[in-house]
């Protein structure tokens, strides 16, 4: 089968007039609209706060979102609770039971490892695994491997991942995107990956969508937004076009917003913070 023919199986990602509201009344996204089509590998770019987390969510099922608004390949995936959705997020990296005494090749094989015996050797081959590692043991680059050959080992046709790769070395992280855009090149699958890391990124994305303040600002094929994978080597960053666009994207929100905390933050120290929500109270994006 061609990657044309495997590209159009794989799921579309629809949102239409999105908004959302936390339980607290405060606003989470505002009139979001995409069109992710089939076989695509998205950045979801834009500051902390931004509203990429909640967004990811809404498109997992994990939060119910207003009817009509979220469709993967068509269906809402809160009221159908779609197979083949795979949401890698915060609360997953978090938990406790990959922090426990516990081996390897019991962890996968609790997770389906025996059944999907070449993809797990595979997925433990490219994140460089020790099967004698014992997770109260290891370091938390070392447990995030494991926890993300965990989470893949199941064949999904909707990948959302949240920031998952921030533990990895440099070289883990660069065979862990080359396998995921193997993945969309040869399976029917759609991936969207939130992260603010873009090293080994200039060639890996498809489309891009800009957020900022619970709204989508910008968005778009690399080749509708004028990104093309060759380093720029006139900047004087040394960014790729695409760190150079995110960087600008990131300067203009920040214009846009202004200072936190008004004006200006002088007199606002730590200690004066305390006691006022000034601490865990943001929601995280």
């Amino acid at each position: 089968m061609s990657e044309q023919s495997v590209k159009e199986l794989a799921p579309s990602i629809d949102v239409k007039d999105l908004s959302y509201a936390f339980p607290d009344g405060s606003t989470g996204l505002r009139e979001v609209f995409l069109n992710l089509p089939p076989g695509s590998r998205t950045l979801l770019i834009g500051a902390n706060g931004a509203g990429k987390t909640t967004l990811l969510r809404l498109l997992s099922g994990k939060r119910m979102a207003p009817a009509g608004t979220v469709a993967i390949a068509g269906v809402d995936p809160f009221k159908f609770g779609l197979e083949g959705v795979t949401y890698l997020g915060l609360e997953w990296v978090l938990n406790p039971i990959v922090r426990t005494d516990i081996d390897v090749p019991t962890l996968l094989s609790s997770v389906g490892g025996d059944y999907y015996s070449e993809r797990r050797d595979e997925l433990v081959r490219i994140l460089d695994i020790d099967l004698s590692w014992r997770m109260h043991s290891v370091s938390d680059g070392e447990r995030r491997r494991v926890q993300l050959a965990m989470g893949l080992l199941r064949p999904w046709t909707i990948l959302l991942l949240d920031e998952i790769t921030v533990d990895l070395d440099l070289l883990s992280r660069s065979n862990f995107l080359a396998f995921l855009k193997r993945e969309t090149e040869t399976r029917a699958c759609t991936i969207v990956y939130a992260t603010h890391i873009l090293d080994n990124l200039a060639t890996w994305p498809t489309h891009l969508v800009h957020m900022a303040l619970g709204k989508v600002k910008k968005w778009g094929s690399m080749e509708e937004l004028n990104v093309t994978p060759e380093l720029d080597t006139r900047v004087i960053s040394g960014n790729s076009q695409l760190g150079e666009l995110v960087l600008r994207w990131l300067q203009e929100d920040l214009d846009e917003r202004g200072p936190r905390n008004g004006n200006s933050s002088e007199g606002k120290t730590y200690e004066n913070l305390e006691g006022k929500g000034g601490y865990g109270a943001e929601k995280r994006d």
